[in-house]
């Protein structure tokens, strides 16, 4: 999967963060809900005037998780979804995934009353997620590495 896709004229583009520790198992992933469908997803929103797409990705976990950790400076693949907007309209969207190494997970966050939130081993947040892009980024997910082909 190429980190660079090709945006159609009509997708609106984000950023999102893929926090990631290691756990006794392997890697796990922080998964939260949506606000209003409840899915699991993990922390995304859209880009911020004058800050990188990293760090947008970094306040995203924050605001969304309650995390805190290092980012890569690169994103290690992208998903499109559907975004439900308030007009009820589904705007088209694709999210560049940055990996975040949580190294602190704070007790009460921005979103914390609006949210849930889960550590899951890779193939169960592969598996809890609706996006098969998405699914497939975290099922390879590799710290340091990226993606597994």
């Amino acid at each position: 999967m190429s980190n660079k896709p090709r945006t159609l004229s009509s997708e609106t583009r984000q950023v999102a963060a893929l926090p990631w520790r290691h756990g006794a198992d392997g890697v796990e992933i922080m998964m939260i809900t949506s606000r209003e469908t409840r899915r699991w997803v993990i922390p995304k929103g859209n880009r911020m005037a004058g800050k990188t797409d990293a760090e947008a990705a970094v306040i995203e976990a924050y605001e969304e998780a309650g995390v805190q950790g290092d980012v890569m400076g690169a994103p290690i693949g992208w998903f499109r979804y559907g975004k439900r907007l308030k007009s009820g309209r589904v705007q088209a969207t694709i999210a560049s995934v940055y990996p975040l190494e949580v190294f602190i997970q704070l007790g009460a966050w921005p979103e914390d009353a609006q949210r849930e939130r889960r550590w899951m081993s890779a193939s169960d947040a592969a598996a809890a997620v609706d996006e098969a892009e998405l699914s497939e980024l975290i099922l390879h997910f590799q710290p340091g590495g990226g993606v597994a082909e």
